[in-house]
Parts: C-alpha cells; sequence; structure tokens
C-alpha cells in the first residue's frame, strides 16, 4: 500500500487549479498563520485580516505587509 501525502490548507482544492498554485497557496497560508515578530516591540504580531496585525504584547494594532512581517535587520 503506497504511504499518503500529508493533507495541508489547500487540499480543501481538491484536484483543482493545478498543483503549482495549490504549492504556492499552502506556503503563504503557513506564513501568513505563523506568529509574527512585532515591530514596535518584539513581541508577538497576529494576523487579523489583509494587511491588518495586531501585537498581544503592546496592544497596537497596525497595517503592514500582507501575508507576513519583515524580520528586523539590526
Amino acid at each position: 500500500m503506497p504511504k499518503k501525502k500529508k493533507a495541508k490548507a489547500a487540499a480543501r482544492f481538491g484536484a483543482r487549479y493545478g498543483r503549482k498554485i495549490r504549492v504556492k497557496i499552502a506556503e503563504i497560508e503557513s506564513l501568513q498563520r505563523k506568529k509574527q515578530q512585532c515591530i514596535f516591540c518584539n513581541g508577538i504580531a497576529k494576523r487579523l485580516s489583509k494587511g491588518i496585525w495586531q501585537c498581544k504584547k503592546c496592544k497596537k494594532k497596525f497595517a503592514h505587509h500582507t501575508y507576513m512581517l519583515p524580520k528586523k535587520e539590526e
């Protein structure tokens, strides 16, 4: 019996839209659901909607990149 592949977030599309698109969507969605670092206080920021983020530490709500926040360069 062959091994089954682990389904990711894009498995909801089934066989539609092509493999490349489903792989890209799964990659983007896994990144956007990760906890990101706040750009103000280095706390944990969570994505509320497209480009809207809120920090759990300093309670600031801010607009930034759509899918993930950039890493701070020091």
